[in-house]
């Protein structure tokens, strides 16, 4: 999902897509400690993910503090 897509859908959707991303990255952190996973690549993926998740929700948060303010 591209980031422009990700700026279309609602903050709810982006917090449940972020704790489904948290969940796959912790299992696949599990898999990684017990030797059974094979696509190393997955982890890095998916914390860029979360990080993608993260970044636009504190934008719009902020927003929404720029907002009061004026």
């Amino acid at each position: 999902m591209s980031v422009e897509e990700l700026r279309n859908i609602t903050s709810e959707e982006i917090q449940s897509k972020l704790d489904d991303a948290k969940e796959e990255l912790m299992n696949l952190r599990f898999q990684q400690s017990t030797g059974e996973l094979t696509d190393h690549n997955q982890i890095r993926y998916t914390r860029r993910q979360i990080a993608r998740f993260l970044t636009i929700l504190r934008e719009r948060e902020i927003e929404l503090e720029m907002e009061s303010e004026s």
